[in-house]
């Protein structure tokens, strides 16, 4: 290959980035679930015409782009080449054939050029509801948990399956809004083949052979060389988690080897009898995700630089749950993977591997109804409110942990605006929740405190999908522990971390979000960021004496100095 078309492969590989992340930014602009345009909770990627992905957008949760990776071949093979056309979309909610629960929907679109098949593109969305119970880990099967839509033609050759979008309306409680979505799916698919055909008809290319092959291989073999790289060493991780009703054990062996990666997930604890089960597409993804971060982030994300990270775990445990487990929940247990993946690399990798953080996101949703015991007004509505937050991330080897931000699934704090404008809900308070970050050489991140109530006249169930309750996020390398998850009622009533739960009307519920670990020992934090966290209000004066070692006479004039609206120097 001469030096010229290397460079217009690079130059096209570069385009094709550009391309899937305008496909998820149309996305988010027309998609009308505010898990997807408020939180980002999507994926969009580009595929050759085997199904490989090429390109996934920066924009997204590797919950979903990793998992997706997948996806295209099980399109294929349920469609069938032949009956492959264009103007065709397909779509699926498959559990394991998708991302892992019923509440992702996954659209994907044959790409033709010329009248030759090219490539796919596809993209997932969580939508706020696909009916059943609701979204929660109240289930007992994949039945209960929603509508299951087995991969079919939504659009055949440009004519919409009119029959298919009667049974999706007739069986969700928020129809305009989910019908809207797969729109918005469908659509953005589209802007994306767009894009590709613009770009190959520039290049003047007649298919996408050439520049697959440059992608995969030069993928391929920087992740290996990444891997060459590393000690030949094997080395096991545990973490022990809330659970639903009893605590679940998370455990891994990995094995870096010369060509590859080995993570084998036996000993983890048993399928749940509740919907926080995970498919083993979900623990694939979210394992190999915590391995690219630590060995080879720079090198962007394609099925070659997925390839050698190697997954198993056995069936029927928690993280490869088979069909009809219940799996709604299953970002509960997926999100903590990294964290065990960590606990693991951490003894072949020292100082790589960050502290444990928050892991799943701390989501609610709200199902309000006017109050049973009083007469409804005449404008009285029914909403389905779904919120994503997150707590504390873990600290790194050099730096703090980061405030109310989700690691590992990159989804979005939902502004409270947005939260309030889809449904009778208030939230009347969500700040930083101080002293919650680990103390330790760097200091974990900080949770939240989040109060949320309904207007007047309103009562509603809540869903609670929490974690940390129990179990809060351990330290580091001598680093101190995040603060755990609290959950309550504001007349002191508890609450559980998971499951549906009845608020009366007039009641609020009182939360605190986790916060994450620190990594090191405190005695080695440097005294300005003890100093500049306390006139921040990040620790309390109390922290900074008994955790920190700042003296009362300091504490005192550091807390003078914020009053002035400094910081001290």
């Amino acid at each position: 290959m001469s030096e010229i078309s290397k460079v217009a492969y690079q130059v096209m590989w570069n385009r094709l980035i550009s391309v899937v992340e305008e496909q998820a930014q149309a996305l988010i602009r027309t998609s009308f679930s505010t898990s997807v345009r408020e939180a980002g909770d999507l994926s969009a990627g580009v595929y050759n015409e085997m199904g490989l992905m090429l390109a996934q957008a920066v924009t997204g949760t590797p919950g979903h782009v990793n998992a997706m990776a997948d996806a295209v071949a099980h399109f294929i093979r349920r469609i069938g080449r032949d009956n492959i056309c264009e103007g065709d979309v397909y779509i699926t909610n498959n559990p394991w054939e998708g991302t892992g629960h019923l509440h992702d929907i996954t659209v994907v679109s044959p790409s033709f050029h010329g009248g030759k098949h090219v490539g796919f593109f596809a993209c997932t969305a969580h939508i706020v509801d696909i009916g059943g119970r609701g979204f929660g880990a109240d289930a007992n099967s994949v039945y209960e948990e929603g509508l299951h839509i087995p991969i079919m033609k939504f659009i055949d050759r440009g004519a919409v399956n009119d029959t298919l979008e009667m049974i999706i309306r007739g069986n969700v409680r928020e129809p305009d809004q989910l019908v809207g979505d797969i729109y918005a799916l469908a659509t953005c698919n589209e802007i994306g083949h767009r894009r590709l055909i613009d770009m190959m008809v520039e290049f003047k290319l007649a298919d996408l052979a050439g520049i697959s092959d440059f992608i995969l291989t030069n993928s391929r073999q920087a992740t290996l060389d990444k891997i060459a790289a590393l000690p030949r060493a094997q080395a096991e991780g545990h973490m022990r988690i809330d659970g639903y009703s009893r605590p679940i054990d998370l455990c891994v062996k990995i094995t870096i080897e010369e060509d590859g990666v080995l993570c084998d997930w036996a000993g983890t604890t048993g399928v749940d009898k509740n919907g926080i089960n995970v498919p083993l597409v979900y623990t694939k993804a979210y394992t190999c995700y915590a391995l690219k971060c630590a060995i080879a982030p720079e090198i962007p994300n394609n099925a070659a630089s997925l390839e050698p990270f190697r997954i198993t775990a056995p069936e029927h445990t928690i993280v490869n749950a088979v069909w009809p487990a219940p799996v709604a929940l299953r970002h509960i247990i997926g999100h903590m993977v990294p964290d065990t993946i960590y606990d693991a690399l951490d003894k072949i990798l020292p100082g790589v591997a960050p502290a444990e953080g928050a892991g799943s996101l701390c989501n609610f949703q709200v199902s309000l109804r006017p109050r049973h015991d009083a007469p409804a007004s005449s404008d009285a509505v029914r909403a389905e409110v779904l919120t994503f937050n997150s707590g504390g991330s873990g600290a790194r080897p050099t730096l703090d942990g980061m405030s109310a931000t989700a690691f590992p699934s990159g989804v979005m704090t939902m502004p409270v605006e947005a939260t309030e404008q889809v449904g009778p809900v208030i939230v009347w308070r969500k700040e930083l929740r101080p002293d919650s970050g680990g103390n330790g050489r760097q200091r974990g991140g900080l949770g939240q405190h989040m109060e949320v109530g309904a207007w007047e006249g309103y009562e509603f169930d809540m869903q609670a999908m929490f974690d940390r309750v129990h179990h809060p996020a351990r330290g580091r390398r001598g680093g101190g522990a995040g603060a755990p998850t609290t959950i309550e009622l504001d007349d002191g009533t508890p609450m559980k971390g998971k499951g549906k739960q009845f608020v009366p009307h007039g009641r609020k519920v009182v939360m605190a979000f986790p916060g994450g670990a620190g990594y090191g020992a405190a005695a080695e934090r440097d005294i300005g960021s003890v100093e500049r966290d306390l006139a921040l209000g990040y620790i309390s004066a109390e922290a900074a004496g008994a955790q920190y070692g700042l003296s009362d006479v300091r504490v005192a004039e550091v807390q003078l100095i914020a009053r002035r609206g400094e910081l001290p120097r």
